[in-house]
């Protein structure tokens, strides 16, 4: 059965790539299913709803910026909207894009119990991209 279903899935592969107007990402697209991950909160903060009408951070983190800096923006938009402490652990997630959420979503199940500790994690895991502070240049005559 299962040796049928491969041929199967071979043959469509071929068919679709064979096909104008197909590119072959798109192909690989079409058949590569989202990853899922288990729950990286604790329960208390999987519990905590988030209102349908609160509009999230529009910063986003790849993994090569600044860890301070995105931390810095993400606060200063959650101060303007509000949200509790596990708001802001579930919003903070969906601010994070490529190795980022590679980064996230390889923590311990139930890990992150509060934003304090997230924000710790986050800036251990990125410290290398921090940015150096200003050299201020200093002649005397």
């Amino acid at each position: 059965m299962n040796e049928e279903l491969c041929c199967a899935n071979e043959e469509l592969h071929r068919g679709l790539r064979n096909h104008p107007g197909i590119r072959e990402t798109e192909d690989r697209e079409c058949f590569t299913p989202p990853r899922e991950f288990s729950t990286l909160f604790s329960q208390s903060i999987m519990e905590a709803v988030i209102p349908h009408t609160f509009v999230g951070p529009k910063v986003t983190f790849t993994g090569m910026e600044d860890p301070e800096a995105h931390l810095t923006a993400f606060h200063t938009q959650m101060m303007l909207v509000g949200g509790s402490d596990a708001v802001k652990c579930k919003l903070f997630m969906s601010t994070l894009t490529g190795m980022a959420m590679d980064w996230f979503i390889s923590l311990p199940d139930g890990h992150i119990t509060s934003f304090a500790q997230l924000s710790q994690l986050f800036r251990k895991q990125y410290i290398a991209n921090r940015a150096l502070p200003p050299v201020s240049m200093i002649f005397f005559t």
